[in-house]
């Protein structure tokens, strides 16, 4: 049944740049719920770990792209290296300011100088844009595959977070994190072979792939997407540490990226037999619907058990969304903008990861722990009357690209 992803993976150098290119990105499953936890059990403040989180995420967000630029620009392996390093140090900082009880503005000035690493996941498609450049079936195939090993480290990752701030000490999260990030960047750049060239000379780069129009309504969506990223993982934590399970909340995250990483895998396999743009309407009328049921489990007070389903089940919608949109972004992009339209799409997604964690913070705070949920479904909507108003424009630019 696997034998397409068997294939991909025994092209030359494959194999290599996907374990490692996933070790780095288990870091990133990991930080968000690790930073939350941390920060709430050592200030006490569900709002406050919020903010500080969405802090990281914002310049996340500033800061990818622009790294992206360079990649396209100057490589990847010259632009990761020295990129990976330099976030490193910050981000130990904010383990000794959390840890010593610094003032709250430490937090937020770490979390944001931390924040402004490679996207290691867009580089990762980059390279089998590169490679299958000749099959675009088998580039759809390996979209599927990225996302699926995406939600893994969503799903592995807040489990292995969880376990390590409560088992051990609240920074332990963080700090595993930050190695993992490190080496497994450092590994992937080390990949020389795959790394695809740089597209003609700087000067004659295209400026931004924001000047394709496709492009803004698609960083739009993805945006309205992170959103109900950020209101679920904050809203689970919140929710189970109101009964007193704080720690069955990693698994339950993790259950809500498997059931995304499941769909993403048999959703692979599917031949496409619509336009990319029809799927992406499909794919987010789905989530808006399946984003339903957390809300009505959490406000029917749903024990652990009844959760575990409910955010299985609502994962499912994800993958096969998220795959349909990246795959109509490369349709769209401009030449030589690959790195760097990746990069604003992640973009988008963690600012609406900040903005959906800050909000579902001071939701769980103030409105009672499940009402953070009302905010998933309803930014799932957003996002699928986004793509709507856009769908059009969508179009033309998708059959011009092709």
């Amino acid at each position: 049944m696997f034998s397409s992803y068997r294939r991909l993976l025994a092209l030359p150098g494959a194999a290599a740049f996907t374990c490692y290119g996933l070790l780095s990105r288990l870091s990133f499953g990991m930080l968000g719920v690790s930073m939350l936890a941390m920060i709430a059990d050592r200030r006490g403040s569900y709002a406050l770990a919020g903010s500080v989180s969405a802090a990281g995420l914002v310049g996340t967000a500033v800061g990818m792209p622009l790294l992206g630029r360079l990649v396209d620009r100057h490589g990847q392996a010259r632009v990761t290296v020295p990129a990976i390093l330099l976030t490193a140090l910050p981000r130990v900082a904010l383990l000794v300011c959390v840890h010593v009880g610094a003032a709250a503005w430490t937090l937020f000035a770490c979390a944001l100088a931390s924040s402004a690493g490679p996207n290691i996941g867009g580089m990762a498609r980059a390279r089998w844009t590169h490679l299958l450049r000749d099959d675009p079936a088998a580039r759809s195939t390996a979209n599927s595959l990225e996302q699926a090993l995406d939600e893994l480290c969503f799903m592995a990752g807040p489990v292995l977070g969880i376990l390590l701030c409560t088992r051990l000490f609240p920074e332990a999260g963080v700090l595993a994190s930050t190695v993992l990030s490190t080496v497994g960047a450092l590994l992937f750049a080390a990949q020389r072979r795959t790394e695809p060239p740089v597209s003609g000379s700087p000067a004659n780069l295209p400026r931004s792939p924001l000047r394709a129009p496709g492009t803004v309504v698609l960083v739009a969506a993805f945006l309205a997407v992170g959103m109900v990223f950020g209101s679920l993982e904050v809203t689970t934590l919140a929710y189970l540490g109101g009964r007193g399970q704080q720690t069955a909340a990693g698994g339950l995250l993790g259950l809500l990226a498997g059931g995304s990483c499941v769909s993403g895998l048999v959703f692979g396999l599917w031949p496409a037999r619509r336009s990319p743009v029809v799927r992406f309407l499909l794919g987010l009328t789905a989530m808006t619907g399946l984003m339903l049921l957390p809300l009505a489990a959490a406000g029917l007070g749903a024990g652990v058990g009844v959760l575990a389903v409910v955010l299985f089940t609502a994962g499912t919608g994800t993958a096969p969304t998220m795959v349909t949109g990246m795959t109509l972004l490369q349709q769209i992009l401009p030449t030589g903008t690959l790195n760097e339209g990746m990069a604003l799409a992640v973009s988008g997604i963690v600012t609406g990861i900040s903005a959906g964690s800050a909000a579902g913070g001071l939701a769980s705070q103030h409105a009672g722990p499940a009402a953070g949920y009302a905010l998933s479904a309803a930014a799932a909507a957003l996002a699928l009357l986004v793509t709507l108003t856009g769908s059009r424009l969508l179009g033309r630019h998708a059959r011009d690209a092709s």
